[in-house]
């Protein structure tokens, strides 16, 4: 991943939307990695995403933003689109 700076920022948001340190979310960790991860959990991460990004988040997408990597790839392309 080239934009550490956007990664930073997803594990932060990851790590508050879990209750967890940034320190427990890594950048390869996905669905289900995690106890908090869960099928809850991922719609506060959808939500939280849509709030804090300015990103609509349609089923399509809730469906394939299931891992960190993929998150960050979503949000990239979406600043190159700005």
């Amino acid at each position: 991943m080239e934009n550490v700076e956007l990664l930073e920022s997803v594990r932060a948001l990851l790590a508050e939307a879990f209750s967890l340190p940034k320190e427990q979310i890594s950048p390869d960790l996905a669905f289900g990695g995690i106890q908090q991860w869960d099928s809850m959990g991922h719609m506060g991460v959808m939500l939280l995403l849509e709030e804090r990004f300015g990103v609509p988040i349609d089923a399509d997408l809730i469906a394939a933003l299931t891992s960190v990597s993929a998150i960050c790839e979503y949000l990239g392309k979406r600043e190159g689109q700005s």
